[in-house]
């Protein structure tokens, strides 16, 4: 498994104009090409009277399937610079169609690059990524007395997640941590509670964490 993927936050729509002429791209989390495809559908049903819905995807883990289509641009114009943009963000998963209204100025082949690209990127950038890590669970149980110096201790590392807290007779403890930290985890709940605590490990999945914008 991924330690980590980087994906778009949600699905979403974003407008550009360039020289009159509407581009707008639409993000879509996708899992398969059948998905993919009929979303592309979806879409230049919608926008039936727009010159061009131009795509670009993604799928795998490692990108390991690729695809573009410039749908009448002039080759090599609007789906490669497009699925450049995906490529270099390294995102997993995600589709992109600029659906272009011609405003009556030509672009070129170069301003066409421009848009395109600028189309998807501005559209990340509004909508927002976010980072899966792979985290595992660690159910940590204590008696009351210890329950507040614990809570300290992950107040003060907001690297590990209190996911949920049950009461009962003892206090039990959901805490969500990176996999490649579960073992520096471990020592630290030891020295911190002196054994006076039980720990099992619960599910392995992924956390979406969004990327704070710089």
């Amino acid at each position: 498994m991924l330690l980590n993927y980087y994906t778009i936050k949600q699905d979403g729509d974003y407008e550009i104009v360039i020289k009159k002429s509407s581009f707008i791209c639409h993000l879509r989390r996708i899992e398969t090409e059948d998905e993919a495809k009929e979303i592309i559908q979806q879409i230049k049903k919608e926008h039936w009277k727009a010159n061009h819905n131009c795509v670009a995807y993604v799928l795998g883990d490692k990108q390991e399937i690729q695809r573009s289509s410039d749908d009448g641009e002039p080759s090599g114009t609007a789906g490669v610079p497009m699925l450049e943009v995906l490529k270099v963000k390294e995102l997993r998963n995600v589709l992109a169609v600029v659906t272009r209204y011609f405003g009556g100025t030509k672009l070129g082949a170069g301003g066409l690059i421009r848009a395109y690209s600028s189309s998807v990127s501005e559209a990340i950038e509004h909508i927002g990524l976010v980072e899966g890590k792979l985290q595992q669970e660690m159910i940590v149980t204590v008696d009351y007395s210890i329950h507040g110096k614990l809570e300290h201790f992950l107040t003060n590392h907001p690297e590990y997640i209190l996911s949920d807290t049950e009461f009962s007779d003892t206090v039990t403890l959901h805490i969500m941590v990176d996999e490649v930290s579960v073992t520096t985890f471990e020592e630290s709940i030891t020295n911190l509670l002196n054994a006076q605590f039980s720990l099992k490990k619960g599910e392995l999945d992924y956390c979406e964490v969004p990327i704070n914008k710089s």
